[in-house]
Parts: structure tokens; C-alpha cells; sequence
């Protein structure tokens, strides 16, 4: 450990006593650390050359799970995940299927939702919604009804629905609210949150706090740090260097594992959406989570 990573942990660790448990009480409790999930887009250029040798090596790493991406057409990660014994619980898929469904039965949805099962995963996450699918309130509030409609046939199967938020949906909408604001306010009880944390500080929101506000409606969190130096709130697009390794930024990482698991939490994943060495990136972070 460097000494920013010393200065830090310290800083962190005062903060968090006064609000957590210690760092031994969570090593010795708190099953995000001993049950780590990696969201594999972080090493989506390797699994394009290797699929089968990527997952070997996150899972060497001490990776448990992998939370994959374009489900449902991601069959070289489930077979290379089978192989190496990275456990699969969750995937993001392919959201127009639900907040754009081609007919009232969603049948789209109702494929991706077969696949899932025999699979097994037992979380499906709407990652993502492009610029010309966000609007006013209106726009979400629809999206929010097609999730809901979504969530109760997800349940029937055995399976949880979610929302992975970015920065945009906490961007005022006129009249005030935030797209963020509408979905707490619009989702049923069957559909969830899993929320990016790095996400929810670049919109300016505390992510302890969210999650302590959410307490039981989110069943996974993404764990990455942020760049010193930003001017929050943004609510467009961050520099590449913005994404860092956990404890390298302004993020401290022990109290969202408290509050995660205050939440309800079932599940966390260390992301890095951008890195020049994803690999490298992946084995510094979960060598952070070990040294709590």
C-alpha cells in the first residue's frame, strides 16, 4: 500500500467508525467481500480475443462471479464462466425488449426470460437508456410502467428485475423532479434497483445515503472509485481517467459495504468502465477489498 493509499484508508476509516462497523467487523461479516462479483464489460476487450481464458483469469483473480453483458447473446461467457466455476447470478441484457417491447405481451422479454432460466441467473438488469429514450417526466414514467409489467413476469419465472443507473437519470427535469426521483416514486415493489455508486456520486447524490434511502428495494450494487478533481454534479459524460481502481479515488469503499448490507443488498460487483489495463485494474481492486 502507497502512502496515498495509506492517507486514505486512514481518512476513511475515522469517517467510518463513526458510522459503521470496523474493518474487522465487516471482513468477518460482510459476504460482498468474501462473494465478490466482477460486471465483465471491465474486461470486454479480452473476452472479445478469449472468452474462455479471460474468465479463467478473473476468477484466479478471486473473482466468485461474473455479472454479464448483452445477454442474451453472450453464449462464449456462459461456457467459459461453466468451465473455470465463475459463478453466474446476473446479467444486463438487451433493454428494449422491456422500456420498448415490440407488443403488449412482450414477447421479446418473455425469450430472454427462458434463456435466463436455463441459465440459471436469478437477476436480469436494465443497464443502461440510450439518449433519445430519456425525456421528461413523461418519458420515464412510461418506462417506469413497461419495468413493472416486466418485473411481475420476471417474478413468475424466478427472476429479479432491475434498473442500473448512470449520472443522467439524477439531472433535474422541468418541474424539478429527477428521472431517478420518478422511478423510486413509478416502480412497483417487483422491480429494483442496482445502483452504480460511482454513478450516483457523479450526480451529486451521497451513495450511502441512496442506499440507505432505497433499504430493501436494491438487490445489487457496482463498486468502482472516482478521479479527484471532478466538479460534481456532471450529468454528461466523464474523461476515461475519470474510472478508478478501488481506494485510488474519492470513493471510500468501506461504507457502502456497511450500507449495502444495512440495504439489503444481495450481490456486489466491482466495475471499471474505462481502464488502459482492465486486468491489471481488476487484481488491484480486489486487492483492495482484501487489505479492509
Amino acid at each position: 500500500m502507497n502512502r496515498r493509499h495509506f492517507l486514505r484508508s486512514s481518512l476513511a476509516s475515522t469517517f467510518a467508525l463513526a458510522t459503521v462497523p470496523s474493518a474487522f467487523e465487516l471482513e468477518a461479516e460482510n459476504a460482498y467481500q468474501k462473494n465478490i462479483g466482477l460486471q465483465l464489460y471491465t474486461v470486454r476487450e479480452a473476452i472479445k480475443s478469449d472468452a474462455a481464458g479471460t474468465l479463467k483469469a478473473v476468477a484466479a483473480a478471486g473473482y466468485k462471479q461474473g455479472e454479464m453483458y448483452g445477454f442474451p447473446n453472450c453464449d462464449p461467457i456462459i461456457q467459459g464462466a461453466r468451465d473455470c466455476g465463475l459463478e453466474l447470478h446476473s446479467s444486463h441484457f438487451e433493454w428494449d425488449s422491456v422500456i420498448n417491447p415490440k407488443d403488449a405481451g412482450f414477447s421479446e422479454f418473455m425469450k430472454i426470460l427462458e434463456k435466463a432460466k436455463t441459465v440459471g441467473l436469478k437477476h436480469l438488469v436494465i443497464p443502461y437508456l440510450k439518449e433519445e429514450q430519456r425525456g421528461g417526466a413523461d418519458v420515464y414514467k412510461k418506462i417506469a410502467a413497461n419495468a413493472n409489467k416486466a418485473a411481475a413476469k420476471a417474478k413468475e419465472a424466478g427472476i429479479q428485475l432491475a434498473y442500473h443507473n448512470h449520472n443522467f437519470e439524477f439531472k433535474p427535469l422541468e418541474g424539478g423532479k429527477t428521472g431517478f426521483d420518478i422511478f423510486m416514486e413509478e416502480f412497483s415493489p417487483d422491480m429494483k434497483f442496482e445502483l452504480d455508486l460511482f454513478w450516483v456520486k457523479v450526480g451529486g447524490k451521497d451513495p450511502v445515503a441512496v442506499l440507505k434511502q432505497l433499504t430493501g428495494r436494491v438487490t445489487q450494487v457496482h463498486l468502482k472509485d472516482l478521479k479527484e478533481g471532478m466538479t460534481l454534479p456532471n450529468f454528461g459524460s466523464v474523461p476515461p481517467d475519470s474510472f478508478q481502481e478501488l481506494g485510488d479515488g474519492v470513493i471510500p469503499t468501506e461504507p457502502l459495504l456497511a450500507a449495502a448490507k444495512a440495504a439489503g443488498v444481495e450481490h456486489a460487483h466491482v466495475e471499471q468502465d474505462q481502464s488502459p489495463d482492465a486486468m491489471a485494474s481488476i487484481r488491484q481492486s480486489i486487492s483492495y477489498l482484501k487489505s479492509l
